[in-house]
């Protein structure tokens, strides 16, 4: 696009980013997911107390759309305008008209109306979400534009993960909202598995009285934390159907099948093979063993809680997972395998998908469409069915080629549950980081397909699991703004995206919508200090953000301004001092701020973030199990090795080493790979922290007894003198233990020059 025009900040902005911000124009207005086609004109449209929207007789999908846009725009403007079906000035129009596209529309400012054009409902609500952005973009004049749109894929969804930890009623319409608001049309809701039973079904009430709710695991000697979950009812469940489709999005449930079954065959042990679970297994995480058995009467609950999941959810599609369904009961039971051989089933892959496409007949006769997680490519695919690829895209591709719609959801760039920061400010989660600009980069169209297969490719979802999002607020910071950018992915034309302009559409998207409930990580804005020991006994500060933004600082206490001076290197500041930072677009803040002290300790400081794993097997940002109310610590840690490094540290002139440790539950499902975690042997009950320099295998300069944490079920701190040391070295921190529960975790080391 070669012309260029102007649309003022919105002052909510402003108030987000703080005081210091300035006002200054953009390229384009700050639509996102960004449009089609963007055409500016002459002149500008005035919207006042005054303004009305008009709606054509009897169109209920019109006067929903308008409904909605007048609740917004009270939201956010505070101005409510009238919905009439008869002609008026200054009007906001809806129209109707053959020929755009489904999800499309056409949107028209001109000085003197707004007019929404579409064909379809879902047309007229999205025009009139494009609509209410360009009214929150500037004050009362709208600039005149011509707007052409229509979504590059039909899919566009999240997953949110309820099983896990439940999340309220109340909270799920919330996040339908925020969805809608950025035209995802798809909530894939994950209401079963292992850990939990989240649906009300009539014929079997033990699903929630013995799936419902458990008591979360906790490391040995520590406080019995309280029970958590919860169930929605089935009136529940209707109403937020209706309330996600008043806004054009499809709930897809998903039962899980025949893995990922702990807590049905908790409620019903004749569901399972024999193998009893043992009590409280359910807090585990990672991958049960636990499988349906093939017997009729499974198929027929099965069927049974299918037939009440479909009267719940109109969705053409069900989810039945498919996934992870480890087949060692399986193999392991003469009753299957006497069914396998009577079926002339050669192994356990066949007779998943066997399994698979039993139910796929069934969903099929109830007008239904099966899809699934990629294994049920395993051992044949059903013939109706479509694949939602998770491990990578090659399951996306095999789907494609072989003539079968599929779903790109691969982890980890579209797994939000990875940390999108880098720092301890991150909320527990999965320890590799998947950055915004990550999940920009992705390409949801595999360029190995041909056209014909390409439209197999339905779009794109990311995915919510919450094994470490125990608070709604978690599930919030973790989804977005890294959705925003899912969002844009499944509507805006490749060709037309650029990551730059996506973060300066991206900032004002975010303050829209903090007034609906939304509070989003600032992780991709704000600055990030790594501290270091300087000459003079002075400290080294090297600033970072996410998104490549020029960051400007003080070391006076003051905010930073766009006036600030200009970080363009490692700072050597004088000691103490206290260094503030933000980061500038367009000599506007951007969320997020540092306010790091910068003194003798500070610089010999690194927090489990700053520290490097010795190995990224499981790596995972855990929480303690302690204290029960108020915040917990987080430590980054590799399960299969618990060793960390610290980098390059500067020996000279340190008398002592300080560790904060903490202990947590091994509460992790991984089969015989428990078998691969193995420590040093202990030289007292209850271990040891061991300190070794220049490699894990090299000179062992301290050792810390755990013996002072044991009984401490939160954080404790263990110091130990260490002898005079010069230069700079690579510091192996390990501990000793007899086995992996409990598994102790660093927090932070420090290191203690002399007085």
């Amino acid at each position: 696009m070669n012309q260029r025009f102007t649309f003022l900040v919105a002052g909510a902005l402003l108030a987000t980013c703080g005081s210091a911000a300035v006002a200054t124009p953009a390229a384009a207005p700050p639509l996102l997911p960004l449009p089609q086609s963007i055409a500016p004109s002459q002149g500008s449209f005035r919207l006042t107390d005054q303004s009305v929207v008009v709606v054509p007789p009897g169109d209920a999908g019109a006067r929903a759309a308008a409904e909605r846009l007048v609740t917004l725009l009270g939201v956010n403007r505070g101005i409510r305008p009238a919905i009439v079906e008869t002609p008026a000035k200054n009007a906001i129009r809806f129209a109707r008209a053959r020929g755009i596209s489904a999800e499309g529309y056409r949107l028209e400012v001109t000085p003197g109306s707004v007019t929404i054009t579409a064909s379809d409902d879902a047309g007229l609500f999205y025009g009139a979400v494009t609509f209410w952005q360009l009214a929150t973009a500037g004050k009362e004049a709208i600039s005149a534009v011509r707007i052409e749109d229509a979504p590059r894929f039909r899919w566009r969804g999240l997953m949110l993960d309820s099983a896990r930890h439940f999340q309220s009623p109340e909270f799920i319409k919330r996040f339908i909202d925020w969805m809608a608001l950025h035209k995802l049309n798809t909530f894939h809701w994950h209401l079963v598995d292992d850990q939990g039973w989240r649906i009300e079904i009539r014929k079997y009430p033990k699903l929630v009285e013995a799936g419902a709710w458990r008591t979360p695991a906790s490391a040995p000697g520590a406080p019995i934390l309280p029970k958590t979950g919860g169930y929605y009812t089935k009136e529940q469940i209707r109403e937020i159907v209706a309330y996600a489709a008043a806004r054009h999005i499809t709930i897809v449930p998903e039962i899980e099948m025949p893995g990922h079954a702990l807590a049905p065959i908790r409620a019903y042990p004749e569901l399972g093979t024999s193998v009893v679970p043992p009590r409280g297994i359910e807090s585990d995480w990672g991958v049960f063993p636990y499988l349906f058995n093939v017997e009729d009467q499974t198929f027929g609950f099965l069927q049974d809680v299918l037939t009440e999941v479909m009267a719940l959810f109109p969705s053409e599609y069900i989810h039945v997972g498919g996934d992870e369904a480890v087949k060692d009961q399986w193999k392991a039971s003469p009753r299957i395998q006497a069914q396998m051989k009577a079926l002339g089933i050669k192994d356990e892959h066949a007779l998943q998908s066997w399994f698979i496409q039993r139910m796929e007949r069934f969903l099929a006769s109830k007008g239904r469409r099966l899809i699934g997680w990629d294994e049920i490519l395993e051992g044949g695919l059903a013939p109706n069915a479509t694949v939602m690829s998770w491990r990578g895209i090659e399951g996306a591709v095999a789907a494609a080629q072989a003539g079968h719609d599929a779903v790109l959801s691969p982890q980890p760039v579209l797994y939000l549950n990875h940390r999108q920061g880098g720092t301890s400010a991150e909320p527990p989660g999965r320890g590799e980081q998947v950055t915004l600009r990550r999940v920009y980069d992705f390409d949801p169209a595999p360029d190995t397909l041909t056209d014909d297969q390409q439209r197999h490719i339905l779009g794109l979802q990311a995915n919510l699991w919450t094994e470490h999002m125990r608070t709604e607020q978690r599930v919030a910071y973790s989804a977005f703004p890294r959705a925003s950018a899912v969002a844009e992915l499944g509507w805006a034309a490749a060709d037309k995206r650029d990551f730059g302009g996506f973060v300066d559409r991206l900032v004002p998207q975010m303050a829209r919508l903090k007034p609906m409930g939304l509070d989003a990580s600032n992780s991709a804005f704000t600055p990030s200090a790594a501290l270091r020991p300087a000459a003079n006994g002075k400290g080294e500060v090297t600033l970072a953000n996410q998104i490549g933004a020029e960051i400007r600082y003080t070391i006076d206490g003051s905010e930073p301004r766009a006036g600030s001076p200009l970080y363009a290197g490692p700072l050597t500041l004088a000691m103490p001092t206290r260094l503030r930072a933000a980061s500038f677009r367009h000599s506007m803040a951007l969320p997020g701020s540092l306010d790091q002290k910068v003194d003798a300790l500070s610089v010999r400081r690194r927090d489990d973030t700053q520290l490097k794993l010795c190995s990224n097997d499981i790596a995972l940002q855990l929480e303690d199990d302690a204290p029960a109310q108020g915040r917990r610590a987080a430590f980054l840690l590799d399960i299969m090795k618990p060793c960390w490094i610290y980098e390059d540290a500067s020996l000279d002139g340190i008398t002592e080493i300080a560790v904060d440790v903490g202990q947590i539950p091994f509460n992790f499902q991984i089969g015989k790979d428990i078998e691969k975690i193995v420590f040093r042997p202990p030289a007292t009950p209850e271990g040891e922290v061991e300190v070794r320099i220049d490699g894990c295998e090299g000179e062992r300069i301290a050792v810390l007894p755990l013996k002072p944490a044991a009984s401490n079920p939160a954080l404790t701190t263990l110091k130990t003198v260490v002898a005079p040391r010069s230069g700079s070295h690579d510091l192996c921190f390990t501990y000793t233990a007899k086995g992996p529960s409990p598994m102790w975790a660093i927090d932070a080391v420090q290191l203690i020059p002399r007085p």
